[in-house]
């Protein structure tokens, strides 16, 4: 199916976020979406998702990803995979812009969760989000909030 890419860009704190293929798009097989990180920030808290697998393709600028305690760097043309239940985050270190392509297979996420968590932000006005809120939106849709990590 041919769809016209629209800037339909949804964006959720500091991260922006568009949908190229949602999963209505593949019969359920994929959704694909661009993430743009601007540069010197911190993304979503660690977290795992049981029912799909996560590919990442560098587009632009680096992101560092942490996924079980390992790191790696996913600049232009670098490509990997968050497999079903490792728990993972990424931010962007450096003082360049990154956007990168995200497919999760199969396409049960989609966009309907970064809509809501940009809610639940959006209603903070500023202040510390609700971090009770979050973690019920991101179990409704298939994520895990990992534990908070003990020093």
């Amino acid at each position: 199916m041919h769809k016209k890419i629209d800037d339909d860009t949804i964006t959720v704190g500091e991260l922006s976020v568009r949908f190229l293929v949602e999963a209505a798009d593949s019969n359920g097989s994929a959704s694909v979406f661009e993430c743009y990180v601007p540069a010197n920030s911190r993304m979503p808290a660690p977290h795992s998702h049981a029912g799909f697998e996560e590919t990442i393709y560098g587009l632009e600028g680096t992101t560092t990803w942490t996924i079980d305690s390992e790191t790696i760097d996913v600049g232009p043309g670098d490509a990997m995979c968050v497999r079903r239940g490792q728990i993972h985050k990424f931010q962007n270190h450096s003082d360049v812009d990154a956007t990168f392509l995200a497919i999760a297979t199969p396409g049960v996420f989609g966009a309907a969760y970064f809509r809501e968590v940009g809610d639940v932000l959006a209603a903070s006005a500023g202040g510390p989000p609700d971090h009770a809120a979050i973690a019920q939106v991101m179990r409704r849709h298939g994520l895990t909030p990992a534990p908070p990590a003990t020093s």
